[in-house]
């Protein structure tokens, strides 16, 4: 593997788990992996767990973690080719790249989607770039359309509670007052498309997420029919990708309530909107398994950054 940055870049799912799960056991097991090896971490949106956690899972083998907030800390950047470059930008990321590269034997990055130009989003350019011009293993914090080490994570963590063979797991979109990413939810389907589990969407009318991602899935417009029978609901607000970026529904009707969850577990990726997401309720029972999902994020990080070491 030579970069981590979709959650397509995992050949077996299953034996990423049980890898995961093993390393949640013994942490500093491969303490010596990475040792004088530095982890970039390159951050141009804000974060609380995947900065963090992917700090703490560098640490656990060995590595030396870096970390720039580059939307306040770094020149402005240029990403478009050929640009006359006059403008708010001092440094183009051919440069930066390449410098980058030099100080780190991985680089993580996390930048998010501008969400009102949907080809741009898409084409992935600050995480492509970065691609292109690094000459070392590139990991994805979080980019314009995925985030799969929260999915890994999610995976893990399914695995972990899931009393049954095949259960039913359910992502369910829920209100939020401002336009977000489709990311979380795009990468939660892929993974949930890799494991045996039988998945189904449920979000209002014109919140569909991309026909590339969904594919087969049964997306149900009726959120109490597709709660039924289920036992993981995780749950996320993203924006409009049909009317790209728009926010044009705000039912309060499709918040989480203990009511409507029955006997399902709740996940989200966090941070969540208390009452506006999801009632109380729900996140302060048993039922809640968001912060042993937290938990795990810095397991999924570490077993990306394990492969790519070993491959160094």
């Amino acid at each position: 593997m030579k970069h981590y940055t979709s959650i397509n870049d995992i050949d077996n799912i299953d034996s990423w788990i049980e890898e995961a799960k093993a390393l949640k056991l013994m942490p500093l097991k491969h303490i010596d992996l990475g040792k004088n090896k530095t982890l970039g971490l390159l951050f141009f949106n804000s974060s609380l767990r995947t900065r963090l956690s992917t700090q703490k899972a560098a640490l656990n083998l060995g590595m030396n973690p870096i970390v720039m907030n580059v939307s306040g800390d770094a020149w402005g950047l240029e990403f478009e080719d050929g640009t006359v470059m006059n403008g708010n930008t001092a440094e183009h990321i051919k440069e930066a790249a390449a410098v980058v590269s030099q100080y780190c034997d991985i680089i993580a990055v996390r930048a998010f989607p501008t969400l009102t130009d949907k080809a741009k989003d898409e084409s992935e350019q600050v995480l492509e770039a970065f691609k292109k011009y690094a000459s070392v293993p590139i990991v994805n914090m979080e980019s314009a359309t995925g985030h799969p080490l929260q999915a890994l994570t999610d995976a893990i963590t399914i695995s972990e509670f899931s009393k049954k063979k095949k259960p039913k797991v359910v992502l369910s979109w829920a209100p939020h007052i401002k336009a977000l990413p489709h990311a979380v939810a795009n990468s939660f389907t892929q993974a949930m498309q890799k494991m045996d589990v039988d998945f189904v969407i449920t979000n209002p009318e014109g919140y569909n997420l991309s026909p590339e991602i969904t594919k087969d899935t049964p997306i149900i417009h009726n959120q109490e029919e597709a709660f039924k029978d289920a036992d993981f609901v995780y749950v996320k607000n993203w924006s409009s990708y049909e009317d790209y970026g728009k926010v044009v529904n705000k039912d309060p009707n499709w918040m989480i309530t203990k009511e409507k969850l029955g006997d399902a577990k709740f996940m989200h990726c966090l941070p969540v909107r208390r009452n506006v997401i999801v009632e109380d309720a729900v996140l302060d029972s048993d039922s809640s398994i968001v912060i042993q999902q937290a938990n795990n994020r810095t397991y999924a990080a570490q077993l990306a950054l394990k492969k790519l070491l070993e491959n160094l």
